[in-house]
């Protein structure tokens, strides 16, 4: 089974230079892209097998970073 890419550069391709100028200039939207890319990359690891833990662990992950997502999407869209 492929996995889906979910880090921001394949969710948001369009706007790389956009994200790129909020990452160096905008201390909280550095922090949520950090969390996002944390959180993106342990639901990989835990989804390909290299990680194991429970499925609710994993579907608490998802939530978050859909939260994120949808923050960093706010922001890039001001």
């Amino acid at each position: 089974m492929t996995l889906d890419p979910h880090d921001l550069a394949h969710e948001f391709p369009a706007l790389a230079d956009k994200i790129h100028n909020l990452k160096t200039g905008n201390a909280h939207f550095h922090k949520l892209a950090e969390r996002y890319e944390e959180i993106n990359k342990e639901t990989v690891q835990i989804e390909e097998g290299v990680r194991v833990t429970d499925d609710a662990y994993l579907e608490t992950l998802k939530k978050e970073r859909l939260q994120l997502k949808d923050q960093i999407a706010a922001m890039l869209a001001a």
